[in-house]
């Protein structure tokens, strides 16, 4: 997960574009109904396991990484890097772990230390109301969904207006977010698709665990950046 993604992860959006829908045309106001589907949908759920791409783009920099990703409530989250290399992200208890595959360091913050709980998580946690964590919340009509029957939301996640211009969020009909965007003020941007997300399946608490193996040195800090 790259340093730009875990300091932006922490806020979600959505809005609409679906040719024929009555979205279409909607105000702003009516882009609360669709947050409501959005929230009730992970709120709802215990666990949730999906694939992910990790798309950054800026700074004349182009980044594409992708692998799985383990969710269960409360606070646990496992995300296990495949593509280009492997790494391994893991919260659970009031820690937070990075590990890269044969490397001699493990990096380990407090989770209250974390920027943004790396969180379009925070909502994927199933903990939020998506009309409070996002300012001016409204429906994107000018932002294109990649999957078609989706809805696109924008807003400026709370207490992030000094970096983050906007998070757009895109999320189908039934309320699975499909696409998480993250708008840095300096035009990057980080980019989060989620697919084959499966809610409620067996997760094992040991998932969430992290021994750092024999001869890794563990590095204490409050930033966590892979």
């Amino acid at each position: 997960m790259s340093g730009y993604a875990m300091k932006r992860f922490s806020v979600l959006l959505f809005a609409i574009l679906c040719l024929g829908a009555p979205w279409l045309h909607a105000q702003a106001g009516d882009a609360r109904p669709l947050a409501a589907r959005v929230d009730a949908r992970y709120n709802s759920m215990k666990s949730l396991r999906a694939e992910f791409t990790e798309i950054y783009s800026g700074n004349g920099v182009h980044r594409r990484e992708g692998g799985t990703l383990l969710i269960k409530r409360p606070g646990k989250m496992r995300w296990d890097y495949t593509s280009p290399r492997k790494k391994l992200f893991v919260t659970s208890g009031n820690a937070a772990w990075f590990y890269v595959p044969g490397e001699r360091q493990a990096r380990k913050t407090p989770l209250k230390s974390l920027d943004d709980l790396r969180s379009p998580l925070r909502y994927l946690l199933g903990r939020t109301k998506l009309e409070k964590e996002l300012h001016a919340l409204s429906l994107a009509p000018d932002v294109a969904p990649v999957a078609g029957g989706s809805f696109v939301l924008r807003g400026v996640p709370v207490g992030m207006g000094n970096s983050v211009s906007q998070v757009l969020i895109e999320a189908d009909n039934e309320g699975f977010m499909r696409r998480i965007a993250i708008v840095d003020l300096d035009g990057s941007t980080t980019e989060f698709r989620l697919a084959n997300q499966q809610v409620n399946t067996p997760v094992r608490d040991a998932e969430f665990q992290f021994t750092p193996p024999a001869g890794v040195e563990v590095l204490q800090g409050k930033d966590v950046q892979p």
